[in-house]
């Protein structure tokens, strides 16, 4: 592959980088926004005691649900309050993708650069070859 192409192709793994950057970085503005007109309109519809009204051939219709988290810190009395009454159904335990990542390429470090035996058929474990992207030393 010549250097001119190499060139080429990281230039446009740079600007789509860049531009994926800014469309989350937009994209967050946007949901904010949604969040706030939502919030506002749902209080005027409250306000005025409309349930739906319909616009420009769409229903806007107020409505509420109950949402429900772990009070901080708590997590693990809720859980087990949970398996206690007989809800354990409700509760996953779950691993960071990342966090795992990381311990495995530690244990396999670790065990002579080899998956160790009680992790072996527990977990997938490949190597994906990327580039990565930083501003150069002036």
């Amino acid at each position: 592959m010549d250097s001119e192409k190499m060139f080429e192709m990281a230039d446009r793994l740079r600007g789509l980088r860049d531009e994926k950057a800014e469309v989350e970085k937009r994209l967050k503005e946007i949901n904010g926004e949604i969040d706030e007109t939502d919030f506002r309109l749902s209080e005027l519809m409250a306000e005025t005691e409309t349930q739906n009204f319909t616009r420009a051939g769409m229903m806007f219709c107020l409505t509420s649900k109950t949402r429900a988290s772990a009070m901080a810190g708590r997590k693990e009395e809720l859980f087990a309050a949970l398996r206690g009454e007989g809800f354990g159904d409700l509760v996953y335990e779950t691993v960071n993708a990342n966090s795992l990542s990381a311990f495995v390429k530690e244990q396999i470090e670790e065990n002579g650069d080899v998956l160790p035996e009680w992790l072996d058929g527990l977990v997938n474990v490949f190597e994906k070859t990327s580039v990565s992207l930083r501003k150069a030393a002036k």
